[in-house]
């Protein structure tokens, strides 16, 4: 039976042999995958990075426009607060000038609204500065809305 008990440990020691060979090669391959999947991660890290600075970029350049400043002005009260904000960070001559602007208008339909008699007649007036506003900060153009453009641009001069 000491025969049978060496063989059979021959045959486990083998077995176990084997077993580590086996095991040593799962790891160089488990190594190997691991280093290509490195490899990867930094292409796709490096592609991300380059895309995202293309992207702030453009929208350092999109934002540089003192266009859509003036623009976002014109939308309700809520977009003339965010016009301050995106023009308080980059500061632009035509963002400051549509600022100036649609306030005066703002304050003109609110003095407008408190007179009982004529605030359905005197609305008109506001809102054809706003139209006027609108249109000019569409095109790119400084351009004073009529009556009170150039005071607004006075009184307000600190925006």
């Amino acid at each position: 039976m000491s025969d049978d008990n060496k063989d059979l440990s021959d045959e486990l020691n083998d077995m176990i042999g084997d077993a580590k060979e086996s095991a040593k090669k799962a790891g160089e391959k488990i190594t190997q995958k691991a280093s290509e999947f490195k490899e990867d991660a930094k292409e796709f890290a490096e592609d991300a990075k380059e895309k995202a600075s293309e992207f702030a970029d453009e929208a350092k350049e999109v934002l540089s426009d003192g266009k859509n400043v003036a623009i976002i002005a014109h939308i309700t009260l809520i977009g003339w607060i965010v016009a301050i904000v995106m023009n308080g960070s980059n500061r632009t001559e035509l963002g400051s000038f549509y600022i100036r602007q649609v306030l005066g208008i703002i304050i003109v339909g609110f003095v407008c609204g408190i007179i009982p008699v004529i605030n359905l007649v005197a609305w008109i007036l506001p809102v054809a500065m706003w139209v006027m506003s609108l249109i000019g900060s569409l095109s790119g153009e400084k351009k004073p809305v009529f009556l009170l453009g150039n005071q607004f641009q006075d009184w307000f001069k600190g925006l």
